[in-house]
């Protein structure tokens, strides 16, 4: 007996209905992907089971045509499709790193490679995976002032030193990219401007896998640990999911093992770390709904402005809680204030007669009920404070977006990280 005969009436109206399912968000078909595939392949990639799509919560993605059990190898990519700094070396760009001094870091190397094969873009070997990378970008380094300038304290100031950051690499890389002129026919710096940089830089920052290089004598003493992987680059973050990644040596290959399930035509995630959003949004340009691992941080600005003035001791305790570390990192999450955010303000209530047991604060231990209690009143404040701030904000946000067309995508991450600071501050007041 023929058993496809016997499948009957319901089997292929839901094999209609999911090849209709399949095909609505679908990219495989596009040109750009087709070369990509084609490209990946050549150098020795296989798959049979992810397809590019198009998601409407995270946009690009990988969906999976098969059902995905935990402890299954989703992705192994040999080394040939990585672009590593052995590539760069490796390229018509070696020379000129290796005579160069002082040496250049290998960030600022993989730069330029990604700046020089844009700008010939139809001679290069990695157009298929150029032509795929985005144009821009949302990472703060990104974003217009008026965004930057409503985003929370203190993301805002890490969003300043981001692209202080970028800016003084770009001018100290000026000089290198002047060495180059030979390779071009434009004048370098046309090619070597701040926007290609920018772009260059966010591409290498948001889009990279960690793999550890051995120490070169051409490159700076700074970290060796970038591998552009593309294809496997398409996988969005979840905070969700787990995996486990990393560059196999047998195999030769960069391997992605799920450690979740995942169900057929569902967008396959990986997991970028344990990031809350805020390092999120500086890190990759993106928020991740119902995260987790969401906090909000308190800035030392903030902390020290509920410093009485009267306080005889208040230099001495600004002075312990520099040293020891403790005006950094201090959040609130889902179930209140952080241990460190709690140990600063014990310290901040410190009574005259209670600061020479400063360090027993610093050890973890109950000063008395007294400290516990106006620490708690203290934390109420400032969860008060910054949920008006986040409130205000938002306020700030709606009136931008009636002004700022252009800003609309960007304040919504912006929006979205606001109202993620607000859900957790309230939350927060309800615990204390």
């Amino acid at each position: 007996m023929n058993m496809k005969k016997c499948r009957g009436r319901t089997f292929r109206k839901r094999r209609r209905n999911h090849s209709r399912y399949f095909s609505q968000f679908n990219l495989s078909h596009k040109c750009e992907y087709i070369c990509l595939k084609k490209w990946l392949k050549e150098r020795g990639y296989e798959d049979s089971i992810l397809r590019p799509a198009q998601f409407s919560e995270t946009g690009r993605g990988l969906m999976t045509t098969k059902a995905l059990q935990a402890g299954q190898l989703i992705m192994a990519l040999p080394e040939k499709c990585l672009l590593t700094s052995d590539t760069v070396l490796n390229s018509y760009l070696g020379e000129y790193i290796i005579k160069w001094r002082p040496p250049i870091s290998s960030l600022t190397a993989l730069c330029t490679f990604l700046i020089a094969e844009k700008c010939s873009l139809k001679k290069s070997l990695w157009r298929p995976y150029l032509d795929l990378l985005p144009e821009t970008y949302t990472c703060p380094v990104y974003l217009e002032q008026q965004a930057v300038d409503v985003l929370p304290e203190p993301l805002r100031r890490k969003a300043h030193e981001q692209r202080s950051l970028v800016q003084e690499q770009y001018i100290s890389s000026k000089s290198f990219f002047f060495s180059l002129q030979p390779l071009f026919l434009e004048n370098v710096e046309s090619v070597f401007n701040y926007s290609a940089f920018k772009w260059a830089w966010c591409t290498i920052n948001t889009r990279t896998v960690y793999m550890k290089h051995s120490q070169k004598e051409c490159f700076s003493r700074e970290p060796d640990n970038y591998a552009l992987a593309p294809y496997l680059d398409l996988l969005n973050h979840s905070p969700t999911v787990q995996v486990k990644a990393g560059f196999n040596e047998k195999t030769g290959c960069y391997e992605i093992k799920t450690l979740s399930r995942c169900a057929k035509y569902k967008e396959v995630f990986i997991n970028y770390g344990p990031h809350d959003d805020q390092r999120l949004l500086l890190e990759y340009g993106f928020v991740a709904p119902s995260n987790p691992h969401n906090s909000v941080h308190v800035g030392s600005d903030c902390l020290l402005e509920y410093l009485i003035p009267e306080d005889k001791q208040r230099h001495m305790k600004v002075s312990i809680l520099k040293e020891h570390k403790h005006l950094d990192n201090l959040t609130f999450g889902w179930d209140g204030p952080s241990w460190r955010l709690l140990t600063a303000l014990k310290i901040l209530c410190l009574e005259a007669d209670q600061f020479t047991s400063w360090k027993k604060v610093l050890l973890g231990e109950t000063i008395s009920e007294r400290n516990e209690k106006k620490c708690l009143d203290l934390a109420r404040k400032i969860c008060t404070s910054l949920t008006e701030e986040t409130q205000h904000a938002l306020q700030k946000v709606s009136c931008l977006k009636q002004d700022y067309v252009d800003l609309i995508n960007q304040l919504t991450l912006v929006e979205a990280l606001r109202m993620e600071d607000l859900k957790i501050l309230l939350l927060s007041a309800k615990n204390l």
